[in-house]
């Protein structure tokens, strides 16, 4: 190994400009790669840095915040929520963003009372960022997702996609929002009665699964966390 071609994991932290625990981060997500000294201490290609550079700088100073999402609280349990949040940390870094606020919540797509979307939406307001970075459409909110769009815009805030496509999960979590629709709706209308409309509701889809059927809410994506471990 030529030392002169390699460097340490301070000095390589220092030209990029992030900390020598990001660098390790990295080379866990297989962004940047690193050898070993006989003692065991990392070292980095010096080109290899500097191509990470030039790529950091296509991106340099914009400001990213990151929101993740699901659902339920076994969603959460099982470490969606987790895995969701680091997938898009990893796409911050590699579009080269500075992510200056990472929000990961669970709450209903249909929730307008989330208290991690509002902390963005302030956010915003104060111009505190450039780009809000979400792994699907969906993951900001499941109706009107255009009006949060033009309102960030408003604010010189546009928002990315991780990916086009949303997870099999999709389907279960559009269910549980249709359900707490009709029955929000139900009350309005029949009060107590609503109780065992939304049970009938509940059984009719349950039944629909049971039996095998093609899902009412169209065909089911490959979810990356069903693979997970």
């Amino acid at each position: 190994m030529d030392m002169e071609e390699y460097l340490s994991i301070g000095k390589a932290a220092k030209i990029l400009g992030v900390t020598p625990k990001t660098l390790r981060r990295w080379e866990l997500a297989k962004t940047i790669q690193s050898e070993r000294t006989p003692t065991g201490y990392r070292r980095y290609r010096s080109d290899q840095i500097m191509r990470l550079l030039t790529k950091r700088q296509v991106g340099f100073g914009t400001r990213c915040v990151v929101y993740a999402r699901v659902s339920s609280a076994k969603q959460s349990r099982d470490g969606n929520l987790e895995r969701q949040k680091e997938r898009l940390l990893e796409e911050a870094q590699k579009r080269g963003y500075d992510p200056v606020l990472v929000v990961a919540e669970q709450a209903s797509g249909i929730n307008d009372k989330r208290r991690g979307l509002w902390r963005v939406l302030h956010l915003a307001e104060k111009r505190g960022f450039d780009v809000l970075l979400i792994e699907f459409p969906d993951r900001l909110a499941r109706f009107g997702y255009r009006y949060l769009t033009e309102y960030l815009r408003a604010f010189d805030v546009r928002v990315e996609t991780a990916r086009d496509m949303p997870p099999a999960s999709f389907e279960e979590e559009l269910t549980r929002d249709l359900i707490t629709i009709l029955t929000v709706f139900s009350a309005r209308l029949y009060g107590r009665r609503s109780k065992g409309f939304r049970k009938k509701i509940t059984d009719t889809i349950q039944e629909h699964h049971e039996k095998g059927g093609e899902s009412p809410f169209g065909h089911s994506h490959e979810d990356p966390d069903s693979a997970a471990p």
